[in-house]
């Protein structure tokens, strides 16, 4: 089990003091609510460095105040980028690719997007010198391919302890730009890291993929907010190859949709409930990839309803299990469907996301170990697992400082009496407010102090 790095939680934690939390299901059994979800964490922190590295002035509003957009504002203004906050909307002056600050030390926690879309920010610079430091989670994660592509590109990028991990000092050097190629499948944000820092190279980049991309929806969302900021790329249709033209990203106003990821777990709460959860402020018309976690429910036996501005689920009776899915493209979902398999008629074999294995954490041996503490029979594979029907008992569950281990194990609370899981705290890496937004659906919630 990771051991918990509270230096991670930023400000914007509100459970660092909580050991753990005791979850009850609701008094009626089942879920009959309405809940709106905070800002998407993918968009928020790729749209505070295109603002910040854009010509004037942007505001967004609709974004996720966690920890990984706490850390990525902290950055930014670290780095001289002002920035004001209001509620959940935040004006970012844009510098226009220089950063006022030209010697800072840089912390950006467990954020996985901030660490692999800074660097490149940074190395399109003139001048300056950072240093950028990760959680300990984090710094476990490897870096290199990122790194060798921006190396490639022009880039001056040391690393302060092991090869191929944080921290690193990035020395400006601006990016040359040219041809360079990049492996998708290990994480699609390395992509990311490089499209977002092309324009501003001294000539055009041609990114070639000479594999395959683990989540390519991701890189869309990102070809899509740079084009919402005045860069057009050219792509083929499978993404394996993509072509930033010299330019520069001009402000903008967006309003940020809501987090698909987070809304699953409240669908999921209806659908093993058998009961009604209706998201009031996400559309099925969302860029997202786990958007589409719906089709999965539907094809469990719930029924679905999608408006313009909401989605509304109805469970079932009866889940229905007895198949096998490939979770490539919404792998953040694999444990959301794992936690909830134990109440399917038939065993659910998940496929294609070995990637998750070095994430937070191992998230595939994590959920099989955690499930197995609650009497469920679970298979491992190195991509995947299956997991049996069964009737989960009482267990006191580790979360792995993982957020979507900890969210996803807490849906079978609300369900079987008797369920504690540690560590609750590490879900403000995404969503500060969950276990709250469970007790106003009707779980039973308490909270278990360090003291």
């Amino acid at each position: 089990m990771s051991s918990v790095d509270l230096k991670a939680r930023s400000p914007w934690s509100t459970l660092n003091q909580v050991q753990s939390v005791s979850l009850s299901p609701p008094e009626a059994q089942s879920i009959n609510g309405e809940v709106s979800i905070p800002g998407s964490k993918s968009l928020t922190n790729r749209a505070l460095i295109l603002a910040s590295l854009a010509n004037g002035t942007t505001t967004l509003s609709g974004i996720l105040k966690s920890d990984d957009s706490y850390w990525c504002i902290d950055a930014l203004n670290n780095l001289g980028i002002k920035t004001e906050l209001k509620g959940d909307t935040i004006t970012v002056y844009g510098n226009n690719a220089v950063w006022p600050n030209e010697n800072a030390n840089l912390y950006v926690g467990a954020a996985g997007t901030i660490a692999r879309f800074l660097p490149g920010a940074l190395a399109v610079s003139k001048n300056g010198s950072w240093v950028i430091e990760a959680s300990n989670s984090m710094s476990e994660r490897p870096i290199k391919p990122l790194i060798d592509a921006l190396t490639k590109m022009g880039a001056q990028i040391d690393y302060l302890d092991k090869d191929g991990y944080f921290p690193l000092r990035i020395t400006a050097n601006e990016l040359t730009g040219g041809s360079v190629s990049i492996s998708g499948k290990l994480s699609s944000q390395f992509i990311s890291g490089v499209l977002l820092a092309s324009p501003y190279a001294k000539k055009d980049v041609t990114v070639t993929i000479p594999d395959h991309i683990v989540q390519p929806d991701y890189v869309e969302i990102t070809l899509n907010l740079m084009e919402k900021f005045g860069v057009k790329a050219q792509f083929t249709e499978d993404l394996r190859e993509i072509i930033i033209p010299k330019s520069e990203y001009k402000a903008c106003d967006l309003k940020l949709e809501a987090d698909a990821s987070t809304a699953s777990y409240f669908l999921a709460l209806a659908a093993i409930t058998n009961g009604r959860v209706k998201i009031t402020n996400l559309s099925s018309k969302n860029s997202q990839p786990d958007i589409n976690m719906i089709n999965i429910y539907e094809k469990m036996g719930c029924t679905v309803t999608r408006g313009n501005d909401f989605i509304e689920l109805v469970g079932t009776p009866t889940l229905k299990g007895g198949f096998e899915i490939s979770m490539l493209d919404m792998s953040d979902q694999t444990l959301t469907l794992a936690a909830i398999a134990p109440f399917a008629t038939g065993p659910i074999t998940i496929r294609d996301v070995e990637h998750i294995r070095y994430h937070e954490s191992d998230r595939i041996s994590a959920i099989c170990t955690e499930l197995q503490k609650l009497g469920i029979k679970v298979k491992e594979y190195k991509d995947g697992l299956t997991v049996y029907p069964g009737t989960p008992h009482a267990a006191t569950l580790d979360s792995y400082d993982d957020h979507r281990v900890a969210m996803s194990l807490a849906l079978i609370g609300a369900k079987v009496p008797g369920i504690v899981i540690n560590d609750p705290g590490c879900v403000s890496k995404t969503c500060p407010t969950y276990f709250d937004l469970l007790r106003q659906l009707g779980v039973g919630v308490e909270y278990h102090s360090l003291n």
